[in-house]
């Protein structure tokens, strides 16, 4: 593809200009404005299937899926039937309603929790179980994973994703934020340790185990990158309860996406805690978090710890996720045929690389891919370090390459890609035909 063949982007530059005049950056939240990949960020009109539109008209194939919750493609006709059934009520009621019971009956059958309660974002969730934590066990410290990202609440806004690794070269324990206007105190009470360093973990927690409310984790990280626990680090994980601290799983990218019981189920994991969030919605704004009866029964109204939200429990969204829950309980081909489709792209993306004579390493797990810019072999990318020595310019070169041919990337290196059921063999090939062309520098440039 050459650079006059590539579509326009007018309309979406147009867009940007006038956004960037009335919201900072122009976008509402960082990683939509294109900075570490450069070009025009598109402005999407419309998404159906694996397909995105932009406001230029521009078809692309899809692979963030809103970066994660469209396990099942964009405007799925169950889901969508079971929104305008649900608008055609109202759109919310600062009251109790049935849907939120029947989603919430979904939840705790499938993934085994006693108690589950619903909010409206991940970042919700997670402050709200690490509140929870704290009020159950009376301790005050939490304990994180260097690159690990739990949403941008003050506590937990350290050595987060992939932002400033400012303690990267410290010693583990405490660490500076990865953000301005997150106070020093809020950080001192946040340690941190390495993701999958399970003597780390250890030597930390006998160091202050006694003083750690929780520990909170991603089964498998997606925001420095797809990162896959070991064996040894998941027993070391479990081994924080012998100190009296709550284990926490963040859920909220790999919850029901990488099973049915998302990465708790399909690693093997007891937390005393998960969070979820995105699929639980169907794609509509939600959270959630739960686990065991006698912690859980410390949330207000029926105990101390207090927590609240006007549209926790919205109609639409409760209607968005009871029907994408359903369609995957009803569907259990489905994970399969996603890993299939994972696994057949990361086995053509470095054939592609490969050929291309260009460094490559891909991490993949599910319905969850990486590719990370580096000569590294693959399954050695097991920590934000690891992932960090990526070439960035070289992923910026090879997302543009791909955007101008119609594929829409994460546009991070540091992101995962997400599978859906709406992707068929012919975009996999489409994808990889691509992948060819912009390794061997035939791309374009958007």
């Amino acid at each position: 593809m050459t650079t006059d063949s590539l579509p326009s982007t007018a309309r979406s530059e147009a867009l940007f200009a006038r956004a960037r005049a009335v919201t900072p950056g122009g976008v509402n939240s960082p990683v939509r404005a294109f900075r570490s990949v450069g070009g025009t960020p598109r402005f999407i009109r419309e998404a159906h299937g694996a397909h995105l539109t932009d406001a230029d008209g521009t078809r692309y194939l899809d692979y963030i899926g809103s970066w994660g919750p469209m396990i099942l493609g964009h405007d799925h006709p169950a889901v969508r039937e079971a929104v305008a059934s649900a608008l055609a009520g109202g759109t919310s009621f600062g009251a109790p309603g049935e849907r939120e019971v029947q989603l919430a009956e979904a939840v705790t059958h499938i993934t085994g929790v006693d108690r589950v309660r619903f909010v409206n974002s991940g970042t919700e969730a997670t402050m709200s179980a690490l509140r929870l934590a704290r009020g159950f066990t009376g301790r005050k410290y939490i304990l994180k994973f260097r690159g690990n990202y739990h949403g941008h609440a003050d506590g937990l806004l350290v050595e987060a994703g992939s932002g400033l690794m400012t303690n990267a070269e410290g010693a583990l324990g405490q660490a500076a934020p990865s953000s301005a206007g997150v106070p020093q105190e809020y950080a001192a009470l946040t340690l941190v340790s390495e993701y999958n360093d399970p003597a780390a973990l250890d030597a930390l927690m006998a160091g202050r185990g006694r003083e750690i409310a929780a520990v909170i984790f991603e089964p498998v990280v997606g925001n420095a990158g797809v990162l896959i626990p070991t064996p040894e680090f998941l027993a070391a994980l479990h081994r924080v309860r012998d100190h009296g601290a709550l284990l926490i799983a963040d859920e909220v990218m790999t919850g029901f996406r990488l099973s049915l019981n998302g990465a708790t189920g399909l690693l093997g994991l007891t937390p005393d805690l998960t969070c979820w969030g995105k699929i639980i919605g169907g794609g509509l704004p939600v959270g959630a978090y739960g686990g065991r009866a006698d912690v859980m029964d410390f949330v207000s109204p029926q105990g101390p710890v207090y927590q609240a939200g006007t549209l926790s429990g919205n109609p639409l969204a409760m209607a968005a996720g009871l029907a994408t829950l359903e369609v995957l309980e009803a569907s259990p081909a489905l994970y399969g045929r996603l890993e299939a489709y994972t696994t057949a792209l990361a086995d053509g993306l470095r054939s592609a690389a490969r050929e291309a004579g260009v460094p490559l390493s891909v991490n993949h797990i599910g319905s969850m891919l990486t590719a990370f810019h580096q000569d590294a072999p693959d399954g050695s990318i097991r920590t934000y370090a690891d992932a960090a020595r990526s070439d960035t310019a070289a992923f910026a070169r090879w997302f543009q390459a791909m955007l101008g041919q119609g594929i829409y990337w994460a546009p991070s290196q540091f992101e995962s890609i997400f599978v859906s059921g709406a992707h068929t063999d012919h975009d996999l090939n489409a994808t990889l035909d691509a992948a060819r062309a912009a390794y061997a520098g035939r791309g374009g440039a958007a």
